[in-house]
């Protein structure tokens, strides 16, 4: 009989080890804050039948559940039973912004020059690489060159070719370092002049999708991701930024292994705002007037997103955007990756017929679900473009709320009918 009140013990010991262990890693799942719209219910839904969301003990009265600005504490648990995590609950206003899926195109400069690579230099009888052997890294971006801030290519190389040989000091950013490198120009066997050795890059163009605008603010959102240098995968360091209107002239379906594209062209002339961010979440910036199309569409809060239908708001031909139909299939509430919190999949016939699922160029296009903004696409599987990718508004609309707001330009906001 003891024995088997020891199985016993020991299988329960076992059990209860094994839900703290399964506890300590939901916690990693949900971040440590909530938000809930004012005048509505307090508790929170998860998605999950084990998993409860409850008030954590505590004798506030009504109104600190249900006013804009006030915060509480709920408590996560498993099974009713295993504490995961205690999270902060805020009561915000429920935020109205206008719908885009439209297409843009970004023009940038980058804050000082990024270093793509070191080369080479042929002098004399040997090939030198006078960056690599100061210990310039490629990501590394360049902030001044003998105390001259620099933005370009050409102004490196002006700064480089009149040393007449002697070092230079190379001031630079390294993540979250700021160093200085001398650097020994060396003089070209091939054109006979000094030359370091590296390879910069002092600019950005491509073309995405706006994702919402706040009219309050004439601030947008749009990618949903970084704006990343191509050969680094760095985020490219914003100076300034325009965008313009764009038009997408076809597409470029999309295959297993090889991502497909919308192509489209810049309509020159045409800019209608300026970029103030470039953050992991997306670009931010202003506004010159509202944007066309834009439906007024409320926000919808981490917690009230789940998996099941929901549709893309995108543009697949010229400027105006169409509802396509997707499955979210998998929520991710983590924020250890804040670009990939939803698994989607594109159900929509047409759409998959046109472009196989997700391209490039659809980054940023708006998820809608129960009649509410709730993301936006950020990328697509290299081996399955029908599935992808998205992020939590919610994530798009904090990195707005700290993002600089410019000085309005002198013209008007012009209104424009809602449409779909």
């Amino acid at each position: 009989m003891r024995k088997f009140y020891r199985f016993i013990a020991a299988t329960f010991s076992l059990v209860i080890m094994g839900l703290l262990s399964i506890a300590l890693v939901l916690a990693e799942r949900f971040p440590d804050r909530f938000y809930v719209a004012q005048g509505e219910s307090p508790e929170l839904d998860l998605g999950y039948s084990q998993i409860t969301c409850t008030m954590s003990k505590n004798n506030y009265p009504l109104e600190v559940y249900a006013s804009k600005g006030n915060t509480y504490r709920m408590d996560i648990k498993l099974m009713g039973l295993i504490n995961i995590k205690q999270v902060d609950v805020q009561v915000v206003d429920r935020k109205v912004v206008s719908l885009c899926g439209t297409p843009f195109g970004i023009k940038m400069m980058t804050d000082g020059v990024m270093v793509v690579g070191t080369g080479s230099v042929q002098s004399g009888d040997k090939n030198i690489s006078p960056a690599k052997q100061a210990g310039i890294k490629e990501g590394d971006v360049v902030i001044s060159v003998d105390g001259k801030k620099v933005m370009s290519n050409k102004q490196i190389g002006n700064i480089v070719s009149k040393s007449e040989g002697h070092p230079v000091d190379v001031y630079l950013r390294r993540g979250e370092q700021y160093i200085t490198k001398s650097v020994q120009p060396v003089k070209s066997m091939v054109d006979g002049g000094y030359h370091i050795g590296m390879w910069v890059r002092d600019s950005s163009a491509g073309i995405g999708t706006m994702t919402f605008y706040d009219p309050t603010t004439h601030m947008f959102a749009g990618l949903g991701h970084a704006i990343c240098d191509v050969d680094t995968g760095e985020i490219m360091p914003l100076s300034k930024g325009e965008i313009v209107r764009a038009s997408i002239t076809g597409v470029n379906p999309g295959k297993p292994g090889n991502p497909g594209e919308l192509q489209g062209s810049f309509i020159e002339g045409s800019s209608i705002g300026e970029v103030t961010v470039n953050s992991n979440s997306g670009i931010y910036g202003r506004l010159y007037s509202q944007p066309p199309y834009g439906q007024t569409i409320p926000m919808a809060l981490t917690h009230e997103i789940h998996a099941g239908p929901a549709k893309i708001f995108t543009t697949l031909a010229g400027e105006k955007p169409k509802c396509y139909d997707i499955m979210i299939e998998k929520i991710n509430m983590s924020q250890n990756e804040p670009t990939k919190n939803m698994v989607i999949k594109i159900t929509d016939s047409e759409l998959l017929n046109k472009t196989g699922g997700i391209v490039q160029g659809m980054s940023g296009s708006p998820i809608i679900q129960d009649g509410m903004l709730i993301g936006a696409v950020t990328h697509v599987f290299v081996n399955d473009p029908s599935r992808g990718y998205g992020i939590f508004v919610e994530n798009m609309n904090d990195t707005m709320l700290q993002a600089p707001i410019p000085e309005p330009v002198e013209t008007d906001i012009q209104q424009v009918d809602n449409a779909a």
